[in-house]
C-alpha cells in the first residue's frame, strides 16, 4: 500500500502524506516515498510548484512509535534508516527546481514540525497545533530541528521551544517567521487553492531562477551573493524571458 500519493493537478504536483489512522507518522518507508515523489514532481518541466499536505486533517506528527520501538530491538544499524529517508526527503526540497509548499493543519509535531521547516514555503491553518515535542518524551531531534530552526528564528527562540517542548498554534508560526500565511478554517482550503494558484500563473523559469537564488545565495556571503544574482538577471533578461517580462513591466 503506498503511504505517500501523488496527483499531477494541471501545473500542480500534489504529495499527500497517506497514513491518516496514524496522523501520518514517519516510517521508513513513508521516508522513502516522500524523497520520491518530491523529486519526481520537483522535476517535471509541466509542473512549477509541488504541494505537500497530510491526508485526514493533520500534517504529521513525527516518527511511528510503534516503528521505532521495533527497529530498537535491532540496534543502531535498524534505526539508520529511519532518519536518512526522512532526512533525504527533507533534503530533495532545496534541491529540486520548483518551490514546494507544504500545507500545514491539525498536528504538526516533531519530524512533521521538522518538515515545515525544510519546506520553500508553509501555508498553515490558524488553529494548527506545532510542536518540536522530542524533549517531552525524554528524546532529542532527529530530522534536522536543532539545526534548522536556529537559523530560522534564532538561538533564543530555538533553544527555549525546543527545551520545553511548549505548544505553537499557526499564528504563533507565522509570528515567528516559520510559516508564511495563516489561515482562519472556514477559509484554509479557498486560501490555499488561491496562492497556489497565483504561483501556476507565473513563469516557470521564473519560479526556479527566484529558489534557486535564494537557496544558494542563503549559503554564502552576501556580496558573493549579490554577485550571483546579477549574473543571474542578466542571463535572464537576455534570454527568451526578457521579451515578455519587460513588456510586462512597461504595460503597468
Amino acid at each position: 500500500m503506498s503511504v505517500v500519493d501523488t496527483v499531477v493537478d494541471g501545473r500542480v504536483g500534489r504529495v499527500f502524506l497517506n497514513r491518516p489512522e496514524q496522523m501520518n507518522a514517519i516510517t521508513i518507508e513513508l521516508g522513502r516515498q516522500l524523497e520520491d515523489a518530491i523529486r519526481t514532481l520537483g522535476t517535471r518541466p509541466d509542473v512549477c510548484v509541488v504541494v505537500v499536505r497530510g491526508r485526514g486533517g493533520n500534517f504529521c506528527v513525527g516518527g511511528d512509535f510503534g516503528e521505532v520501538e521495533r527497529l530498537r530491538e535491532s540496534g543502531p544499524a535498524a534505526l539508520q534508516p529511519l532518519f536518512d529517508n526522512f532526512g533525504a526527503a527533507c533534503a530533495a526540497i532545496s534541491e529540486v527546481e520548483v518551490p514546494v509548499v507544504a500545507v500545514v493543519e491539525g498536528y504538526a509535531m516533531a519530524g512533521g514540525f521538522e518538515f515545515m521547516q525544510a519546506a520553500d514555503i508553509v501555508l498553515v491553518r490558524n488553529d494548527a497545533k506545532i510542536a518540536d515535542n522530542h524533549s517531552n518524551f525524554g528524546q532529542v531531534p532527529g530530522g534536522g530541528g536543532s539545526q534548522r530552526l536556529p537559523r530560522l528564528v534564532g538561538r533564543q527562540r530555538a533553544l527555549g521551544h525546543i527545551l520545553s517542548g511548549d505548544r505553537l498554534s499557526g499564528r504563533d508560526a507565522v509570528e515567528w517567521g516559520i510559516a508564511y500565511r495563516g489561515f482562519e478554517p472556514d477559509e484554509f482550503d479557498s486560501g490555499v487553492d488561491g496562492f497556489v494558484r497565483r504561483l501556476t500563473e507565473k513563469r516557470r523559469d521564473a519560479l526556479v531562477g527566484i529558489k534557486r537564488l535564494v537557496c544558494d545565495g542563503s549559503a554564502t556571503s552576501l556580496s558573493e551573493g549579490l554577485a550571483m544574482e546579477r549574473k543571474a538577471v542578466v542571463a535572464h533578461i537576455s534570454g527568451e524571458a526578457g521579451g515578455s517580462g519587460v513588456s510586462s513591466f512597461n504595460s503597468r
